[in-house]
């Protein structure tokens, strides 16, 4: 066989393309992030003394789904070191659900069929904890592996095994990347600001509404594309079913997003109902957590306004508490982008398998 200088280049580019797909299909299962810019940085606060940012930044669009949290557990928790699971996610069917099976080492996790697929609701039974090795999987870059260092222990936060006691404040640097943590659970002030806050209130200076639904009246909760709805519970009952009775084997959460035409200024969505979600407080580590928010199991104007909050212990797990992220105002969305480190073994492989072909036309020659 001949090898000349054109079909050389053709077996370049496609041996690169081969090489070059094999890492673009890695990333296309990831989780993606949908973000939104919450920007008018210096803005003052509220009359409660909540929602001044000095900076521009981002917020989820959504509460983190069932479908990306199965994800993340099937990436870092074949064996569940540090209890990222728990067996509610399955069996208690107002919520529900992810499904665990097999033992440790062996464990995987698939989204259950819960009176429709249950992927783009809300994932619930998660602690602060669960949710600070979320943001650190994310800004780690999604790895698989076990749950350690280079995956859910650092990144983010320094949990180090930690799932009970106190939260630690944020990594100013992320020691697997080196950069800024690219996902982290929101700030109280970051949290209320993108719920509630106009730049044109006041004849354009800028202020808050009640509610994260662009709205000053009490909402409604009907599962629509109407204005001013969200899923808690009021007059007519469950927004699911729009009645007072209890049921254990009904599902009563709603997709994120479902109520499309109520979203807040800056375009993020159930931040007045569906589940209460974590924030931060100030940063500062800490014994106690804060949560914000409405959720599909709370009635009463006060609960879904931004009059509702409070604080628990951040190893607390509950059927209505769930949680969004933040993330600095560069950050992308999510998908990871190619690993340069990756992209160096790639090359090396063209280089290497270029150096065979040269040698090979050379002996044809």
């Amino acid at each position: 066989m001949s090898f000349t200088a054109a079909s050389y280049r053709q077996r370049l580019i496609r041996l690169s393309g081969i090489l070059l797909a094999g890492c673009l299909c890695s990333a296309a299962h990831a989780v993606t992030i949908d973000m939104v810019t919450v920007g008018n940085p210096g803005n003052a606060g509220d009359t409660t003394g909540y929602g001044a940012v000095a900076y521009e930044y981002r917020m989820g669009k959504y509460e983190v789904t069932i479908g990306q949290y199965t994800a993340f557990l099937n990436a870092v928790a074949q064996t569940d070191t540090y209890s990222l699971y728990n067996a509610n996610m399955e069996t208690n069917l107002n919520v529900a659900g992810i499904a665990r099976t097999g033992s440790p080492g062996a464990y995987t996790y698939s989204v259950i069929n819960n009176g429709g697929d249950s992927s783009n609701r809300p994932i619930t039974y998660v602690s602060w904890f669960d949710a600070a090795r979320f943001s650190n999987w994310m800004s780690n870059g999604q790895p698989a592996g076990s749950q350690g260092a280079a995956t859910t222990e650092n990144g983010a936060y320094n949990v180090n095994g930690a799932t009970s006691g106190n939260a630690v404040a944020k990594n100013v640097t992320n020691p697997n990347t080196g950069a800024a943590p690219s996902f982290f659970i929101p700030l109280e002030n970051e949290w209320y600001k993108a719920a509630y806050y106009s730049p044109t209130l006041n004849s354009g200076s800028g202020g808050y509404y009640s509610y994260a639904t662009q709205s000053d009246s009490q909402p409604g909760n009907i599962v629509s594309n109407g204005s001013n709805q969200v899923n808690y519970t009021d007059g007519n009952g469950y927004s699911v079913t729009q009645s007072y009775g209890y049921d254990a084997n009904q599902n009563y959460l709603t997709d994120v997003g479902a109520f499309s035409g109520s979203g807040s200024v800056y375009g993020t969505f159930d931040q007045s109902g569906n589940v209460t979600e974590w924030n931060d407080l100030n940063g500062n580590a800490g014994s106690l957590r804060g949560r914000r928010g409405g959720n599909w199991d709370e009635g009463g104007s006060v609960a879904v306004s931004s009059a509702g909050f409070g604080t628990y212990s951040p190893s607390s797990e509950y059927s209505r508490l769930g949680f969004r992220l933040a993330s600095p105002a560069s950050s992308p969305s999510g998908v990871p982008e190619i690993d340069p480190a990756g992209m160096g073994s790639v090359l090396a492989l063209v280089t290497g398998a270029l150096g065979l072909l040269e040698r090979r036309r050379l002996k044809a020659s």
